[in-house]
């Protein structure tokens, strides 16, 4: 049956489609020997369709053909200053063509590449690049300062002025290219964690080991080969990182702009006739701020999905935006550490806003008490998901929790009759009060309804008489002035007593990290 269905979603999609028989046989055989790495992607789509755009940016637009032999001339500048298979590459770029083109070069090598936040401070880089045993960087200028001198060789990849450092265009400009031959190892992509909580940790992500991955996701977003793709989420980001992957598998054109701007990306979606947007949900909230008008000066009509993931979409922000933007929206529940879980569709999230979705072809889900026992729908317990993506473990040495072969996904929900499933919270979010059970996320769904509040984050506090209490950090409307007791009396009505934040402070904006998601640390300091 998996199999089947496997077969069907690629053919539909046109994964597996008729064409010019000298280009099909050069693509298998760029697979056979390269695999699914990003190198072995790019060889691959570029055997097939060597003259169609791969990628645009503020600056070029790059064949698939350009591409890759842009690729394996940085790749040999990167061998002579000795980087090798199982070699750390650490790259610190915002979203544009050289980023891309650095991350194949380095697959064409078979090196460990480690995406690095753009958010980081100087002194979290510091420890990164420590920790994660950089043997070489490649970054953008404007990061040159937080670098410093980190004792490796460091690649510039997007230079404003001359950075006196060598770059990407210096490498292609100085190496003959030619075919490159397949790595003996090939090489893992370590994706940094949110580190909302604490210092983020490095994931190793496996290359996919077949096409069930690609088929997975678009057994629910309906993509299809030779489509237009936008990815203003970070690419450092894993949802980023997987639209990269996705846009790979289709032999996509990706536009890619190194700074989000909400009017910007509509303007994007209308010259190149983009047929799929991966975001972050704050972008979709900034998109959704644009006045009606600016809105109806672009011609989004090619778009047929908006797939978003990283964060919830709280209360019922999916309905609001469906309404403005039509039924694309695609929102899909996961983690750096089990890739995917569940996407919700426009149907879904028409009939239940805030709902995760199900698990699409080839992933399992499971509700588990603390005993490994499977929960029956509606009662809350612990997430485990397995897929054939599930990650290798973190650099450190440490992993997630896995029983039965289903691996934790850090987050408490439920599921309903239907199969859709709900995320409560994290399971580190549920706090006790008064010897009462609460999450915070009800208590933001409540909220982000009303016509005042703009945004807004609820975390647990310490508390001498309850253990914890609830706090909430309200961001207003302009125009729209509310006072505490204004905010307590939303939730009062809606929610049991215990679920009423004591404490309300009102903010100018959230603490955010690059990829959008609030930073609880910073609203409790």
């Amino acid at each position: 049956m998996y199999a089947t269905q496997l077969a069907t979603t690629l053919v539909k999609a046109g994964v597996v489609a008729p064409g010019r028989p000298d280009r099909i046989t050069r693509q298998l055989v760029a697979l056979k020997s390269w695999g699914l790495s990003l190198a072995g992607g790019y060889t691959s789509a570029a055997a097939r369709d060597p003259e169609r755009i791969a990628l645009i940016d503020e600056r070029r637009q790059v064949t698939f053909a350009e591409l890759v032999d842009r690729a394996t001339r940085i790749s040999q500048g990167l061998a002579a200053l000795g980087v090798r298979g199982k070699s750390r590459v650490a790259v610190l770029c915002r979203n544009h063509a050289g980023l891309i083109e650095a991350l194949v070069a380095s697959a064409t090598l078979g090196a460990d590449t480690v995406l690095v936040n753009t958010g980081l401070s100087a002194a979290q880089l510091e420890t990164v690049l420590r920790e994660q045993s950089a043997e070489l960087v490649i970054a953008d200028e404007e990061f040159l300062p937080l670098i410093g001198e980190p004792g490796v060789p460091v690649i510039v990849a997007w230079a404003e002025q001359h950075p006196g450092r060598t770059t990407l265009d210096d490498l292609v400009a100085r190496n003959p290219g030619g075919r490159a031959a397949p790595p003996e190892v090939v090489g893992r992509t370590i994706v940094l964690t949110s580190g909302t909580t604490g210092a983020p940790k490095g994931a190793r992500r496996p290359p996919p080991h077949g096409l069930g991955a690609l088929a997975s996701i678009l057994s629910k977003i309906p993509l299809k080969v030779r489509n237009t793709v936008a990815i203003p989420a970070p690419l450092f980001h894993t949802w980023g990182f997987a639209g990269l992957q996705v846009g790979m598998g289709l032999r996509a054109t990706l536009v890619l702009r190194r700074r989000f701007e909400p009017e910007a990306l509509l303007n994007d979606v209308a010259t190149h006739r983009v047929n799929g947007v991966f975001v972050v949900p704050i972008m979709m909230q900034r998109m959704l701020e644009l006045a009606p008008e600016a809105r109806a000066t672009y011609d989004l009509s090619t778009v047929r999905a908006i797939a978003s993931s990283g964060s919830a979409l709280i209360g019922d922000f999916a309905v609001h935006f469906m309404d403005a933007f039509g039924d694309v929206l695609y929102n899909l529940y996961g983690s750096t550490e089990v890739s995917w879980a569940t996407i919700a569709t426009p149907s879904d999230l028409r009939r239940e806003p805030r709902t995760a979705g199900q698990a699409p072809l080839g992933t399992r889900l499971a509700i588990l008490d603390e005993n490994g026992n499977d929960l029956p729908a509606g009662t809350p317990g612990r997430i485990f998901v397995a897929n054939g993506m599930l990650f290798e473990g973190y650099t450190n040495g440490a992993s997630k929790e896995v029983r039965r072969g289903f691996m934790s996904t850090g987050d408490v929900g439920h599921l309903d009759a239907t199969g859709l499933l709900f995320v409560d919270g994290r399971d580190d979010d549920m706090i006790v009060s008064g010897g009462e059970n609460v999450f915070p996320r009800e208590v933001e769904n409540i909220l982000t309804e009303a016509e005042c509040v703009r945004e807004v984050a609820v975390i647990g506090v310490p508390d001498d008489d309850f253990g914890q209490r609830l706090a909430a950090y309200v961001v207003l409307h302009e125009g729209h002035p509310a006072d505490a007791d204004t905010i307590r009396d939303l939730v009062k009505a809606k929610a049991a007593r215990y679920s009423v934040p004591r404490d309300v402070h009102f903010l100018d904006e959230l603490p955010r990290n690059a990829t959008g998601k609030v930073v609880p640390r910073l609203l409790r300091g």
